[in-house]
This record gives structure tokens, C-alpha cells and sequence, in this order.
């Protein structure tokens, strides 16, 4: 029994001096935030297609780009005397370089006169696409959108109930 303990401590001593050990190591890391300047969206002009005439059998479109470039189809005609037309017009700011995303509205916007109404769909933008790059920390972003007339529309000024919202975000 004796020789046993001795063969254990023996071992066990072995084992001991046959173990590195290492002092303990520590290593630093630092951390980092940047806060960027908050991304905003302002409406500079409202959306007008201006001056329209249709005529009483045949329906058509009014197709206005974000350049503010107005285009008649179907049995819509536009008259010399336009009246206002302006694409819509936001100012876009944040962080000079940064690119972000544009969402147009994806529904039928409505517009009424009295009870009669109209509808505005299929959203264009300049910068085109969906998405932008704000340089010197803003960019101006038109909308443009198209006009839906239906064959002997009532005369009269339309307007939307409630606004169309666009959105913008980083990227």
C-alpha cells in the first residue's frame, strides 16, 4: 500500500511538472459609434397636371414626368393654355455620400371634384429608380405620376382628399 501512495504522489508530481502554465493574458478593444445626420424629406412644390380637356366617348391618360413634361393619351387632349403643371418636389437631406431609398406610393391616389372623381397612379422619380445619393448632404427629388380620365369627365378642379406620402430612407 505504502508503495502504491508513492507510485500515486510520484504521478501525480509528474503530472504536475509536465503541465505548462501560462500567466494570465488580457487584450483591449475599443468601441466606435458614429452618429449620422438624421435622413429628412420636405415637400418644396404639390403635384399639378394643369389644364386638361377629354373628350366625351373616348377616355385617356395624362402622363406627367418628374422633369414636369406633361404627354396627353386616349381621348385626353392638353389645351394651349396649360395652366399650372409642376411635378411634385421634395428636398432630401442627411449625410453628404450616403445613398437611400425611395418608396413611391404602390395604390391609387383619388382625386374628387364635388363627387366626381379621378384617379392618379403609376409614381415616377428623378433620380430615377429607387433609390438616390445625397451629394453635399441634400438632392432634389421630383414625382411624377399619371393622370386617369374617364371619357366625359365633369369639368372642374380635382384634388386629393389627403396627401400622397413618399418615403426615403438609408440605405
Amino acid at each position: 500500500m505504502k508503495r502504491t501512495f508513492i507510485f500515486f504522489v510520484a504521478s501525480l508530481t509528474l503530472t504536475c511538472l509536465a503541465t505548462t502554465t501560462r500567466a494570465q493574458e488580457t487584450a483591449s478593444a475599443t468601441a466606435t459609434a458614429t452618429i449620422v445626420t438624421p435622413i429628412s424629406i420636405v415637400k418644396n412644390i404639390d403635384m399639378n397636371f394643369g389644364n386638361v380637356a377629354v373628350q366625351s366617348t373616348t377616355a385617356g391618360t395624362v402622363v406627367l414626368t418628374p422633369a414636369g413634361v406633361r404627354s396627353a393619351t386616349g381621348g385626353v387632349t392638353l389645351p394651349n393654355t396649360a395652366g399650372t403643371v409642376a411635378a411634385a418636389k421634395f428636398t432630401v437631406s442627411g449625410t453628404s455620400g450616403y445613398t437611400y431609398n425611395i418608396t413611391l406610393p404602390s395604390t391609387a391616389l383619388t382625386i374628387t371634384s364635388g363627387s366626381n372623381t379621378m384617379t392618379v397612379t403609376t409614381f415616377t422619380s428623378s433620380p430615377s429608380g429607387t433609390s438616390g445619393t445625397l451629394t453635399g448632404g441634400s438632392e432634389v427629388l421630383n414625382i411624377g405620376a399619371t393622370l386617369n380620365v374617364s371619357a366625359g369627365q365633369p369639368a372642374g378642379t380635382y384634388v386629393s382628399g389627403t396627401p400622397f406620402d413618399v418615403t426615403v430612407n438609408y440605405n
